[in-house]
């Protein structure tokens, strides 16, 4: 399946420079900090099953919108919005492959209004070093995979995340530093202006 490749990866541990240990943020700061988010954007790296690793520019703009856009020589992206994703290869067919985005972990950290405390939520919350680790998954579809999100804080910042979806692919996304706040075209998220879109 082309959505299990392109969101197929290992698990990587981050390291990071900081102390050996923090406390653990709370699941309300952390609810929090992703529902300030409107816009952001991040350098990212992709580690895939076979060890491939792919690095891209990441846009969000929240609520429902994400766009994957991976550096040369690999022309593929990735789009969410409007409830679906839809995956591109500019080398390959022109007709869009499109998935409902309530059906991948994304959709956990793309709502408009992120409740770690929501019954049946976070399965996990737990201390790593310097990190802070949320494993999530829809609590009315538990069956679509969950998320591990990882979390540093001083100030609170989301580093990584690793989806493991409902075919059991997992996919390792390590984040740069995140700029948010900034102004991000509709047409970065549109399906139809996939190849040339206006930033």
């Amino acid at each position: 399946m082309k959505l299990a490749r392109l969101f197929a990866a290992s698990a990587l541990t981050l390291s990071l420079a900081a102390p050996a240990m923090a406390e653990k943020l709370p699941l309300s700061q952390l609810s929090s900090y992703l529902n300030g988010i409107q816009t952001a954007q991040a350098k990212f790296t992709q580690i895939s099953d076979d060890g491939t690793v792919a690095t891209g520019t990441l846009y969000i703009r929240r609520p429902g919108k994400m766009r994957f856009e991976y550096d040369p020589p690999n022309e593929s992206y990735v789009i969410a919005d409007h409830g679906a994703v839809g995956i591109f290869d500019k080398k390959g067919d022109e007709a869009v492959e499109q998935y409902p985005l309530r059906r991948t972990p994304l959709n956990i950290i793309l709502a408009e209004n992120v409740n770690f405390g929501q019954a049946n939520m976070v399965t996990g919350h737990r201390e790593d070093g310097p990190s802070t680790i949320v494993r999530a998954q829809d609590p009315e579809n538990p069956e679509y995979g969950f998320i591990d999100l990882v979390f540093t804080g001083g100030p609170v910042e989301l580093r990584q995340w690793v989806i493991h979806d409902d075919a059991g692919s997992t996919t390792t996304v390590v984040l740069g530093d995140m700029q948010t706040g900034m102004q991000l075209s509709q047409s970065l998220f549109n399906f139809q202006d996939r190849y040339n879109p206006e930033r």
